[in-house]
């Protein structure tokens, strides 16, 4: 079995001294696009926090493309992409600097990387705004501008939270194409969302969060996703209530 590019062993995580998660497990594997679901509060960014270092958790183990997380350096990072609660996109820089700034920090190629940016940036309809001050950008522009900083470098992992709001119609058809492509090249991502049919479109597997863990994983395949998520919810609460 090959390695994952991310798992999480009996994680428990606390904030404000609640208990957020509670003994998860979650493995993605190579090529494979992985969604998140849960009701507000389930912890979802949590879980990404965690995963990324963000966060300390109380118990359980992470490791990152093959790398106990504790003992990550710097190489395995460069490999890893991240949007989370809120775009990378200071106010005062075009989406050009706030991106090649990105791949700085990654360490990736330039010549290269600006070249992945403006493809990018085509793909997702940036271009007329490639070279405005990022303070007069919309919010839907400025979500693309965080997509494409966690994309630039070509990561091998890659967390998104809620990556497609405020986006138009043509750039979610893009978010959708380049999904697949990193599936398609051995990447792997983990992405939350409450957009279900959007899930439905671009994750080989839906897991659901839930009590503090993963209770259920969901072909996105299903024919009715949103439906299938809150009968697993109902029916959880209803078992666990009957047993307390």
């Amino acid at each position: 079995m090959n390695e994952s590019a991310l798992r999480l062993d009996g994680i428990r995580a606390e904030a404000s001294g609640k208990r957020i998660l509670d003994g998860l497990d979650l493995a993605i594997g190579a090529g494979q696009v992985r969604a998140l679901i849960g009701l507000n509060g389930a912890g979802k960014t949590t879980v990404l926090r965690v995963a990324l270092g963000m966060i300390r958790p109380a118990s359980g183990t992470v490791h990152v493309l093959g790398h106990d997380l504790s003992h990550a350096d710097r190489s395995v990072w460069h490999r890893v992409g991240h949007m989370v609660e809120s775009a990378f996109c200071y106010p005062e820089l075009t989406p050009r600097q706030n991106i090649e700034n990105s791949a700085r920090l990654h360490e990736a190629a330039l010549a290269p990387a600006r070249h992945e940016a403006l493809r990018l940036a085509e793909i997702l309809g940036l271009m007329p705004w490639f070279d405005t001050p990022a303070r007069r950008l919309s919010l839907g522009s400025r979500q693309k501008v965080g997509l494409i900083a966690a994309m630039v470098h070509t990561p091998d992992l890659l967390l998104l939270d809620e990556p497609t709001n405020g986006l138009d119609p043509l750039a979610v058809l893009g978010f959708r194409t380049e999904i697949d492509a990193i599936a398609r090249r051995g990447g792997s991502v983990l992405v939350t969302s409450h957009h279900f049919d959007e899930l439905a479109r671009i994750s080989h597997t839906v897991d659901v969060l839930h009590t503090g863990r993963i209770i259920a994983e969901i072909d996105p395949r299903s024919a009715d996703l949103e439906r299938t998520f809150f009968t697993i919810i109902l029916t959880h609460d209803q078992t666990e209530g009957a047993s307390a």
